[in-house]
Parts: C-alpha cells; sequence; structure tokens
C-alpha cells in the first residue's frame, strides 16, 4: 500500500501540472517591467485570444518601448502591432538558435484576423550568430529591428515569453487610419456579407439606432446570413409583436467589445442588449477548436465568419437566428420512458398461499433535466483549445487523459506485483 500511495502521489503531481494552462496576464503580472505590455494585452482582449490558445509565443515589450507605441497609436492600431508579437507557435531560447537554415517565418495572431494581405501577418525570425536572433516583418525588403533580448518565462510546450528590444513594424500597419466607430457602416458591411435579411429588419425596427448609439462604448452583432432565415425549424417571426420583434434583434447584440478570442474564454452566461430586469435574454458558449457555438436554451448557432474587427466594435456573422427562451420558449422536455412489461412468474403449487407483491411494475423513468429543465445532454468532448473553468486558462484534455490512463496502469501492476 505504501508503494502504491507513492506511486499515486507522483501521478495526481503529473496530471495536476498537466490540466494546469496558461494565464500570461498573471504570468507578466510578476514582471512590473511589463506593466504598460500587459495593460494593453487586456484592453485590446489579445489576452484572452492568446488563453484560449495551447501553444503559443509571447514576444514582449518592457514599458520604455511601449511607449513609443502607445504615446502616438489609437487602441485598434496598437491591437494590431500587438498582434504580431503573438507567434502561433512554440520558441523558447534553444528554438530561436537552432531554426532550420538559420531563417524562418512564422505565423502571427495578426494573420488569423483576415486583415493581413500577403505576407503582413508573417514574422521573420533569422539567427544572426554570436548569440543574437533578430525578428522582423515577413513582408519582402522589411528589416530586422528587433532583437531577442532574454527568456521571461516557458512553460514547455505550451507557453514561452520573450523579450525583445523594440517593436515588430510592419509596412502600413501603423498607418493605416483608426477607423471611427461613428463611421462604421453597419448596413453596408451586412448586405455584403449576405446577410441582407437581418440588415432589413434592423433599419425598418429602429434597432439601427440602438446599435449605433452603443458604438463608442463597444458592440459586438451576431447577424445571421439570409439562408438562416430560411432553414427548417424557424418559428414565423411574422407573428411577433413590434416589441417581440425589438427584442429579438436586441438579443443579437453585446453592449460590449466581445471578440472571438473572448467569447471562447467566456464560461458564464452573457448579457445582451435585449437583457433587462423583465428578462434574462443571456447567451452561453461552447467551443470545438476554434469554433465557437452560441446557446440559447432554444437552439444553437455557429459563428461563420467575423466580419469585422476594429475596437470597439465587432461584427459575427452566424448560421442560425437565436431564439431566446423568453420568446420562444425551452426545448421539449423527451416523454418518459415506457415501463417495462411485467413478467408473470410461473405457478408454483404451495401449502399456503403467498401475498403478492403490491407492484411488479417498475415505475416510468423520469426524464432527465437540466437545472433550468431542459433535457439534459450528453456532455460534448472538449478539444483542444477548450478553456477550464478556472482563471488559470486551458485545459489540455489528451495531457489529462494519459495521465489518468498512467494512474490506471500504475494501479494495476502494483495489485499484480
Amino acid at each position: 500500500m505504501a508503494a502504491l500511495r507513492l506511486i499515486l502521489g507522483f501521478l495526481s503531481l503529473f496530471v495536476i501540472s498537466s490540466i494546469n494552462a496558461h494565464n500570461i496576464t498573471e504570468i507578466l503580472s510578476a514582471y512590473p517591467d511589463y506593466s504598460q505590455f500587459n495593460s494593453y494585452l487586456s484592453q485590446t482582449k489579445l489576452a484572452d485570444e492568446i488563453n484560449s490558445r495551447e501553444t503559443i509565443t509571447v514576444l514582449v515589450l518592457n514599458n520604455a518601448a511601449m511607449a513609443t507605441l502607445t504615446a502616438k497609436h489609437p487602441l485598434s492600431v496598437i491591437k494590431n502591432e500587438l498582434s504580431l508579437h503573438v507567434l502561433l507557435d512554440y520558441y523558447d531560447p534553444q528554438k530561436l538558435h537552432s531554426v532550420s537554415n538559420g531563417t524562418t517565418l512564422t505565423t502571427t495572431l495578426y494573420q488569423t484576423t483576415g486583415n493581413a494581405p500577403g505576407n503582413l501577418g508573417f514574422v521573420n525570425i533569422t539567427d544572426l550568430k554570436g548569440g543574437v536572433v533578430g525578428f522582423g516583418s515577413a513582408v519582402p525588403g522589411s528589416k530586422l529591428d528587433s532583437t531577442y533580448t532574454k527568456s521571461v518565462k516557458q512553460i514547455p510546450y505550451n507557453i514561452s515569453v520573450l523579450e525583445i528590444n523594440a517593436p515588430i513594424i510592419a509596412q502600413g500597419i501603423l498607418t493605416a487610419p483608426a477607423p471611427s466607430a461613428s463611421a462604421v457602416n453597419v448596413t453596408a458591411l451586412l448586405e455584403k456579407a449576405g446577410c441582407k435579411t437581418f440588415e432589413k429588419l434592423i433599419v425598418s425596427s429602429g434597432v439601427l439606432k440602438i446599435y449605433q448609439s452603443q458604438m463608442d462604448k463597444g458592440l459586438t452583432i451576431f447577424a445571421p446570413t439570409d439562408e438562416a432565415f430560411t432553414a427548417k425549424g424557424l418559428p414565423d417571426l411574422s407573428k411577433l409583436s413590434s416589441a417581440e420583434l425589438v427584442s429579438l434583434l436586441q438579443y443579437h447584440a453585446l453592449n460590449s467589445y466581445t471578440p472571438k478570442g473572448t467569447l471562447k474564454a467566456t464560461k458564464d452566461p452573457i448579457s445582451t442588449l435585449a437583457t433587462s430586469g423583465a428578462g434574462k435574454y443571456d447567451l452561453t458558449t461552447t467551443t470545438s477548436g476554434d469554433d465557437v457555438t452560441l446557446l440559447t436554451g432554444v437552439d444553437s448557432s455557429r459563428i461563420s465568419r467575423t466580419l469585422l474587427d476594429s475596437t470597439p466594435i465587432v461584427i459575427f456573422t452566424i448560421d442560425r437566428v437565436l431564439l431566446p427562451e423568453e420568446l420562444f420558449g425551452k426545448s421539449p422536455s423527451p416523454s418518459p420512458a415506457p415501463a417495462p412489461e411485467t413478467v408473470s412468474p410461473s405457478p408454483t403449487p404451495v401449502s399456503v398461499p403467498t401475498p403478492a407483491p403490491a407492484s411488479l411494475t417498475s415505475p416510468p423513468a423520469p426524464a432527465t433535466e437540466t437545472h433550468d429543465g431542459a433535457p439534459a445532454e450528453a456532455p460534448a468532448a472538449k478539444s483542444e483549445n477548450s478553456t477550464s473553468d478556472n482563471a488559470t486558462g486551458l485545459v489540455k484534455p489528451p495531457a489529462l487523459m494519459s495521465a489518468l490512463l498512467l494512474v490506471s496502469g500504475a494501479i494495476a501492476l502494483v495489485f499484480m506485483s
């Protein structure tokens, strides 16, 4: 038993270390010299995107280097610039000095925004020898203006934080005019993206003006495509009253800037523009890889694409109309399972009659329900990018499964011996 306890203790530590994931804000909070970089990761919501990914490298700038960016540029431009400092691969000091052929191009978070033509979303890493590693934009003709300074933190092979001495500047990324929130043409974006039905509804109902009044403070829009309004099983929306239609359209927007990375990291119910004292009108989210699905309690809808992500506004297209419980009720509960047939025992002669049991029929199995009355569903398998319920960030299912298999195998070996 002592051997068993020792093995289980060792493996439990392995399990804990396997499921503890990274939180970039917590990592950088231990280093005051990166306080500005850390603050802007939170303000731009890049921290949520970093925490939602399993393999990442963050190239941090100290406060002096950050001052060259923050003093001259608006938040939307700073976000694009800092996105170039987030590499979608794991690089520690050893890997930096051993890149193939001395140079490589690596993808950054900026490439995932859809706003990076050509090589604009890639970074050039070159080993300049003599212990010097240079970083620069992958756009042809760009200089290696940034160099590796020191290692800050590594959690192999999950996250690596490295300091560089200067910002990585890509051509045009700092000179592009920052879009004004009030100047965003929502109707034109929706029409071009194939969301004409939704666009017409928000204009005719007056909800567009509600959206526009929220833009400068922060706004997220979930726009159903035209196909979503012709999907099988969609209730007849023409039967809604004017007030109910307004609530439905407000339900498709949030009163905050909530990009995809933040949605992936959110576990609690999310309030919408329709949320009030009279009804919750909230949403929850679930993730699978890089996909995000919105859950209403009545149905679900997957985010198809990002039309606009420019602080403080983000607009997504979704593949189904969001149906709030407050207007369309909850999902119907399943019928109770039928009672099993009573099987009569073969007659056995006895001298004294034995009273029959009160009932040979088992009661019907109750329908399994969730806490809010909706039918319970089998838990979905978590993806590699799924987030944990605690503030530390991601859970890595493959590592956890491996640890559990090791535990069971170790127990079996102890008992066999």
